[in-house]
């Protein structure tokens, strides 16, 4: 399977958008700010939208790890010291 590559696009709605770079489907995740708001970033809307989603990928990420698995094999989140559980957290997006 070849990596996914992402994207942060601004709508022609104004809103901010996740999407595959090879998709032009309905956007992962859409971002969309009051007037309020923007008037209080300062032009700063697609730096606040790219934090807001990286700190999504991170909570998800932690999220995964908290999985307790039901097979023998695998480990719940009381096993600390297993590699994948300590493992820092990498996701990009480009």
């Amino acid at each position: 399977m070849s990596p996914s590559f992402f994207e942060i696009i601004q709508l022609s709605n104004g809103d901010y958008a996740l999407r595959r770079v090879d998709d032009d489907g309905a956007p992962l995740v859409r971002i969309s700010f009051s007037e309020e708001a923007k008037d209080m970033m300062d032009d700063r809307q697609m730096q606040v939208a790219k934090a807001m989603i990286a700190a999504g990928i991170d909570a998800a990420g932690d999220s995964a790890q908290d999985l307790d698995w039901d097979s023998n094999d695998s480990f719940s989140d009381s096993d600390t010291d297993a590699e994948w559980y300590d493992a820092p957290h990498s996701p990009t997006l480009h």
